[in-house]
């Protein structure tokens, strides 16, 4: 059997990024160095084995275009979420999702500029977790 240990996401602050997303997701930060920072789902979670961890690596280049692969985060209110995330320190972005006006999520960035999307609730609540 063959298992996702971790997302590594490229970075040149591993401490200031692990920091949003901890607060982000409320993950805890199980490792944390200059140079790498780890992210676990808290210990009472269901999640833990089941999903990656996220390793904040980092690189000496800075971020140029858009990610390849980004996070989707599915929360009971789209709104309310996406301004807590502002405050943390998020930004709106613009990466050409106004155009198609059958949009229904918001594109952030974390404060490193890579790109994530807020998306709606689900129709029936008990579906936003992958594992119950």
């Amino acid at each position: 059997m063959l298992r996702i240990q971790c997302l590594t996401i490229d970075c040149q602050d591993p401490k200031l990024l692990a920091q949003f997303w901890s607060k982000t997701l409320t993950w805890r930060i199980t490792h944390q160095s200059d140079t790498e920072a780890v992210l676990e789902p808290p210990l009472d979670s269901n999640l833990i084995g089941k999903v990656p961890d996220l390793l904040f690596l980092k690189v000496p280049d800075k971020k140029v275009v858009k990610n390849r692969l980004h996070l989707d985060l599915r929360p009971t209110d789209k709104e309310t979420e996406v301004a807590r995330l502002i405050k943390l320190g998020a930004t709106e972005i613009e990466i050409g999702q106004s155009s198609d006006p059958n949009t229904t999520w918001v594109v952030l960035a974390d404060p490193e500029g890579n790109e994530f999307c807020v998306l709606e609730p689900p129709e029936d609540p008990s579906t936003t977790a992958f594992f119950k």
